[in-house]
């Protein structure tokens, strides 16, 4: 009968310690919060930094969507532990330095000034170019031999331009572009609205619009070319985990964990998934998932 009980009570005080054990694993998980800025790309980037951590036993929460504005301001703040970053943001927005076009230059510069300004850790950069510039119908690129913005200079009384206002008068527009290549002498510029420039350039109604070296509209390569910034006039806007040094410090398998997967991307490959959510409407998630699982897993 002692006995019994005996093992009985053995057996419940090892249950308890187990119980206690699984209790204390589950509180004290590290939680990291990821975040990211308000459109597609970089939704679909953190996504799949997320999910990288999710893999690696971290338990993550996610704070997508933060508008550009306040991000930044969301991380210092320690309401995020990280989020995708470019360098030219970096450069110009937050730490508000001269313009520099040499990309190593300038990640070394936000990595160091945010080290020490802000105590947040820049990973390695992926090779997404998410850069300022300008894309034109392929059929006319063709026409006219354009390829590159010294082309474009010197055909320039040949294209109608689709603006939105304030690429005729922005410093990172045609006053600047005038400083480095000369002047555009352009057939026309006519102002439409943002969200329709690829539908106008694609009616025939201009050839040119600004646009980003990830637009998801640059996958069709037959309907629209990205012209090459042959004399380095804009800024690189390369992509790139930053990450909070005190959370890194407490984890820092984290740097390669994140690593591993910006290795994985590059502006091509941004501009399909960017597609798959913009043209063929997929859900950011899901184009994340699946890159994880095919590309990063290599399932």
């Amino acid at each position: 009968m002692k006995r019994t009980v005996s093992i009985i009570l053995t057996a419940v005080l090892v249950l308890g310690m187990l119980f206690s054990f699984t209790g204390c694993k589950s509180s004290d998980q590290t939680v990291i919060r990821v975040g990211s800025k308000d459109f597609t790309e970089n939704l679909i980037v953190a996504e799949i930094y997320a999910l990288a951590l999710e893999d690696a036993g971290y338990k993550v929460e996610r704070k997508l969507n933060i508008a550009g504005s306040v991000v930044h301001t969301s991380i210092t703040s320690g309401e995020i532990d990280l989020y995708p970053e470019y360098t030219g943001t970096g450069l110009l927005a937050i730490l508000q330095l001269p313009m520099n076009s040499d990309p190593d230059i300038v990640y070394q510069t936000v990595k160091d000034a945010y080290a020490e300004q802000f105590k947040i850790t820049w990973l390695d950069s992926t090779d997404v170019n998410d850069r300022n510039g300008l894309a034109i119908r392929t059929e006319v690129a063709r026409e006219y031999n354009i390829y590159t913005m010294s082309d474009l200079q010197r055909e320039a009384e040949h294209i109608r331009v689709c603006s939105q206002g304030e690429f005729e008068y922005r410093e990172d527009g045609i006053p600047g572009l005038t400083k480095v290549y000369g002047p555009f002498n352009f057939a026309s510029i006519n102002v439409y609205d943002n969200g329709i420039k690829y539908q106008i350039l694609e009616q025939g109604k201009a050839d040119l619009c600004p646009g980003y070296s990830t637009d998801a509209q640059l996958v069709d390569t037959e309907k629209f070319t990205y012209l090459e910034d042959d004399k380095g006039f804009w800024p690189p806007y390369y992509l790139a985990p930053i990450v909070r040094s005190e959370v890194l410090e407490a984890n820092p398998q984290i740097a390669a964990i994140l690593n591993a997967v910006s290795a994985k991307l590059d502006t091509e490959t941004m501009v399909d998934l960017n597609a798959k959510v913009d043209i063929d409407h997929m859900e950011y998630d899901e184009v994340a998932k699946e890159f994880y699982e095919t590309v990063c897993k290599g399932k």
